[in-house]
């Protein structure tokens, strides 16, 4: 069948492992069923699985893609749910040590099939199309429970999405406004900044400008360059949810005095369980939320796409369409 794939790891040149081709039909194991990919969306991880972090030699070759929207067996419309926990767990899928996601242990969503547990299969919802509903399972899900689980905010809440421009960013600048907050985003572009608005962004900054006010959260995907300002960012007791560090993960100035002594929170995020994207797909469909896409191209030109996400140039999300 048709895939995009990683043969080899590079960590400089991640794009030189890259394979569009053929590749077996997925093993279907007990409990597992296939569902046949009508669109995947690219996130940061395929790119750092191709330099090798989270993803090792022996796994090699290896499908790409965490996300999927397609047709289960039965012909129904269906997402795919990323987070693969083991068959004995209970309860909070990403508290699971033994979790992966589709494209470390198992093959990704980068092709005309993917096999994946039953209960990883939710249904989508009519209001969304394939390639909106692509979207879902990794950034929008990631942002969802880092705002309404990890954050725990509350309509009228101020929050800082630091960043505005990448997946995450986006989708919780989307999010936050559908759900009545107040929103306040960062970007070093001029261009990332007016588009943040757009999207529902109630005030914009440049990454280390002084926000107007203290914020009740922030949301954070950048790192070590914009970390200092989202401790300075928050007003006492507040709340720092964190899911990646795109800019690297050791700050120059941690801010540890200020964290104890106005008894702020650091809270670690990573994707979401099964409920939390139900009930995603249901909070958009209910809300009229459409995810952001900044572009949608077929799955042949992956590279394409993939070396856009290296390089951060897009705002929203790529989606692959088949």
């Amino acid at each position: 069948m048709f895939a995009v794939y990683a043969d080899s790891i590079d960590a400089k040149d991640p794009l030189k492992g890259l394979v569009v081709g053929e590749r077996p039909e997925p093993l279907v194991p007990d409990g597992w069923t296939t569902v046949t990919v009508k669109a995947a969306s690219i996130n940061h991880h395929d790119v750092w699985s191709l330099r090798g972090v989270g993803l090792r030699d022996e796994s090699l070759p290896m499908i790409l893609g965490c996300d999927a929207a397609g047709l289960d067996e039965d012909g129904n419309e269906v997402i795919v749910h990323a987070v693969i926990s083991d068959p004995t767990w209970i309860g909070d899928e990403t508290l699971d040590p033994r979790r992966s996601l589709l494209s470390e242990r198992f093959q990704g969503t980068f092709a005309e099939r993917v096999a994946v547990p039953r209960r990883n299969v939710i249904a989508k919802p009519a209001g969304l199309s394939m390639a909106e509903a692509a979207t879902l399972p990794t950034a929008w899900l990631t942002a969802y429970r880092m705002l309404f689980t990890q954050a725990d905010l509350q309509p009228g809440d101020a929050v800082l999405v630091q960043g505005a421009g990448g997946g995450v960013a986006t989708a919780a600048i989307s999010l936050a406004a559908a759900a009545g907050f107040r929103v306040y985003a960062t970007s070093r572009d001029e261009t990332k900044r007016a588009r943040a608005l757009e999207i529902g962004a109630h005030e914009v900054f440049d990454s280390q400008e002084r926000l107007p006010v203290k914020v009740d959260a922030v949301i954070e995907t950048v790192g070590a360059a914009t970390w200092s300002h989202s401790i300075k960012s928050m007003r006492p007791g507040g709340t720092l949810v964190i899911s990646g560090a795109t800019s690297g993960d050791a700050p120059t100035h941690a801010e540890l005095t200020r964290i104890f002594f106005q008894q702020m929170r650091v809270h670690g995020s990573t994707m979401g369980t099964r409920d939390e994207l139900r009930r995603l797909a249901e909070f958009m469909a209910l809300t009229g939320t459409k995810p952001l896409i900044d572009s949608v191209i077929p799955m042949e030109q992956a590279a394409d796409g993939i070396a856009r996400i290296a390089a951060g140039d897009v705002f929203g999300k790529i989606v692959l369409t088949r």
